[in-house]
């Protein structure tokens, strides 16, 4: 590591205030940042350089130490990471112990050891589950059960989730003492790495389950039965509590939720609490007035077709909607669409056209929408004329 000072390297004086080593840290960390300067090693090694005197200096505590000591006795103790500190405790005035310093400063180093001890064998819940089921419309309303196939993570009936043979335990992990870590350290600098041996488990199957192969679970096919309540909608979920993968250590099973598709129906479409369709009718019976008998998801109902209907109407029938699974009943609104009739006889088409004459003499009565349509096209048009 270079023996210039941390001072020098961010090019500032030693008594340079908080904002003076920020803003020369940020200058020059973006100056040699690997992303602006790819397969430039002499960048690299500055970035380095850059970002440990920052580390450093930045730190009230760490700053006030390394004045104390300089640059080769700081470097030094943090390579040994503050062992024989104790040696520069007799003319340092207030650094009586500098040992303990070393000891807040860089024992995170061998905190995260131990720590990594205990997190390497917690029991960790079992991941959930999310399945998807497709159920029909009248199924959603009413409600269902359904039965399902599952895929999950359950602890082996040999080992109980240990993964080691029976009369057997797992070992404690000698390469990283059971951490499940291991600590490179360069300098200021430690690298915390996964431990290839027990790959952060923190301890080692010598003798593994024949029935599991040391992994302590196995993947079991497993067939439920879930009850789908009446008034759920598209995208709802069902939750099936322990039903989801198996936890280690003794830790809870995971939960297996059920993800609801509602298929399309040839009638009716959903919105929320409500139903909707399309009812078709002639042109007589929009004309005149008519009564047209319809399905509801209960039931027929009659549905009065007022005279002089519209096609595009929308007539509601009330409470004959979803009821909800949380309280409330919605409508069924059905828009009328008024069919042109199709492959007429001559005879047909004469009589048409009689009696298009006869509305002709008065069209303006008959027509209330094509005379609005029209009166709003010519007002349009003589904005530009």
């Amino acid at each position: 590591m270079t023996q210039k000072s941390y001072y020098d390297i961010l090019g500032i004086s030693k008594g340079a205030s908080a904002d003076e080593i920020k803003k020369a840290y940020r200058r020059l960390a973006m100056k040699f940042h690997p992303d602006r300067n790819q397969n430039n090693k002499e960048a690299e090694s500055k970035f380095k350089e850059v970002q440990e005197a920052y580390a450093v200096l930045s730190d009230d505590k760490k700053r006030s130490l390394y004045d104390q000591l300089g640059h080769e006795n700081f470097e030094n103790a943090a390579k040994n990471g503050g062992a024989g500190a104790h040696g520069f405790s007799g003319g340092f005035g207030g650094f009586e112990n500098v040992g303990d310093i070393f000891g807040d400063i860089f024992g995170n180093i061998f905190n995260e050891a131990r720590s990594g001890e205990r997190k390497s064998n917690r029991a960790t819940r079992g991941h959930d589950l999310l399945v998807g089921v497709k159920i029909t419309l009248e199924e959603s309303v009413f409600g269902v059960t359904k039965i399902i196939n599952i895929q999950r993570l359950a602890n082996c009936h040999e080992c109980g989730g240990s993964g080691a043979r029976k009369g057997s335990k797992p070992e404690k992990c000698k390469h990283c003492h059971g951490s499940g870590q291991i600590h490179l350290q360069q300098g200021f600098f430690s690298i915390q790495q996964t431990c290839p041996s027990c790959r952060g488990a923190g301890e080692v199957i010598a003798d593994p389950c024949t029935n599991c192969h040391g992994r302590g679970q196995n993947r079991i096919a497993k067939k439920l039965s879930i009850k789908i309540p009446a008034g759920i909608d598209n995208g709802d979920r069902v939750r099936l509590g322990g039903e989801g993968n198996a936890g280690t250590h003794g830790a809870a099973t995971g939960d297996l939720y059920v993800e609801v598709t509602v298929m399309p129906h040839k009638i009716f479409r959903r919105n929320g609490l409500d139903l909707h369709c399309d009812l078709p009718i002639t042109f007589t019976s929009a004309t005149l007035g008519d009564e047209y008998e319809i399905p509801t998801l209960d039931g027929k109902v009659k549905l009065k077709i007022p005279a002089e209907t519209q096609s595009g109407k929308v007539l509601r029938l009330s409470g004959k909607g979803i009821k909800g699974l949380r309280g409330g009943l919605g409508d069924l609104f059905c828009t009328i669409k008024i069919e042109t009739p199709i492959n007429l006889d001559n005879e047909q088409k004469e009589l048409l056209r009689k009696f298009d004459e006869l509305l002709a003499k008065d069209r303006k009565k008959h027509s209330p929408l094509s005379r609005n349509w029209f009166n709003t096209v010519r007002d349009f048009f003589t904005k530009f004329s």
